[in-house]
């Protein structure tokens, strides 16, 4: 059966039903395991540097740049604005007030601080992601190829953050699990979590974006094959872009301008789409003069995605994943703003890192042995650098 398996009692011996999701969830298990080990691993390597520098590795964690952002609109709600002498406007109504409410939810619930509260739904997301990355993987290429993916993913030069108090991690659990519910046809948990996932971040669109084009294209095909097309494909795409679209209309309305008001605020941050060319300017100074290994290592890490997508393609992968990414690559690539962001705007795009799971899956023991280990060894030491040295904002 497909929505549960079984096992067998051991004394009545009759068969018992097992709820697919904890079959699913055994199956994930090795990976999971894996992947909180590399995490646990980064956040002590980080809390052994904190500590030799006098600094309190939670507070690193929980409050370091917009993460401050985050616990303040959950603690005040909307309304900070902050005026620079560049001319620089920064309002906190750029922020997308889904990981916020959850973290005021759990200081609710729970006697925390918010910087606790906000951790512990960034540690939870990260592992709801994980769960669902696996699944995703393991659907494609089989549990080999879906451990390393995982492992692979918890290892990223910047993973860093999936540690942190941001909403990387929530945006890549919502976007996992609704491509999941895309691949097996779940149309209305794929249009109901792609909402979410608009709500937690503005490149969540791109989840809405890969359920449209998978809901368009079982249209087209189940008209051709002269099948009447389910209703919950077109609820499903229908709700996909409710998150995203209802908060940037909520702010336009806001600053009395509902379709570019919204825009108008990123374009304080200095972040807008502009086809590239402030990446172009920026990979320039990088080239021609020195610069801080941050910006160095942001330039490396998005190029390397650039160079990822393409073997991607290449594989010929389900539509929904190929579309999910593109537009995450497209928005990292193309828009300008803080370029030392953009391998975190690329951190959910971890259908990126299936070519690599596939040939790591290929390769001898020993041979993958080494590469985790090199992977591993600059994921701890260049996370300790970005969260603990690094001037510049993650």
């Amino acid at each position: 059966m497909s929505a549960e398996t079984f096992d067998h009692a051991t004394a009545a011996g009759t068969a018992r039903p097992v709820p697919g999701w904890r079959a699913a969830l055994h199956r994930a298990a090795p990976a999971l395991g894996l992947f909180a080990a590399a995490r646990l691993t980064g956040m002590l390597v980080m809390a052994l540097w904190a500590w030799h520098t006098g600094r309190s590795p939670r507070a690193l964690l929980a409050m370091s740049w917009d993460s401050d952002w985050y616990l303040g609109i959950a603690a005040y709600g909307y309304g900070t604005t902050l005026y620079w002498p560049d001319g620089v406007v920064q309002s906190d109504l750029a922020f997308f007030p889904l990981y916020p409410a959850l973290v005021r939810a759990v200081a609710t619930v729970l006697p925390v601080a918010g910087g606790t509260a906000g951790l512990l739904v960034s540690w939870a997301a990260a592992g709801a992601a994980a769960w669902g990355v696996f699944l995703i993987g393991e659907r494609l290429h089989g549990r080999g190829v879906a451990t390393a993916l995982v492992l692979l993913w918890g290892l990223l030069p910047h993973s860093i953050v999936l540690s942190m108090a941001y909403t990387e991690p929530l945006l890549t659990a919502f976007a996992a699990w609704s491509l999941y519910a895309v691949l097996t046809r779940r149309w209305l948990w794929a249009g109901a979590l792609a909402a979410l996932a608009g709500a937690a971040r503005p490149n969540g669109i791109a989840v809405a974006a890969a359920v449209g084009a998978a809901a368009a294209v079982e249209a087209y095909r189940l008209f051709r094959g002269g099948r009447r097309t389910d209703w919950r494909l077109w609820a499903g795409a229908a709700v996909a872009p409710a998150g995203w679209a209802g908060y940037v209309l909520w702010v336009g309305v806001r600053k009395g301008d509902p379709l570019g008001g919204y825009f108008a605020v990123q374009a304080g941050w200095t972040s807008r789409f502009d086809f590239g060319v402030g990446t172009f300017g920026f990979v320039r100074r990088v080239v021609t003069r020195p610069m801080d290994l941050g910006f160095t290592g942001a330039l490396l890490i998005t190029a390397a995605g650039v160079v990822l997508f393409a073997l991607f393609v290449l594989e010929r992968p389900p539509l929904p994943l190929v579309v999910y990414t593109a537009v995450l690559v497209v928005i990292a690539v193309g828009g300008s703003g803080f370029f030392e962001s953009k391998p975190r705007f690329l951190l959910p795009a971890f259908p990126l890192l299936l070519p690599v799971a596939c040939a790591l899956r290929r390769a001898r023991p020993e041979a993958a042995a080494v590469v985790v280990a090199a992977l591993a060894g600059l994921s701890y030491g260049y996370g300790t650098y970005l969260l603990a040295l690094a001037p510049m904002a993650l």
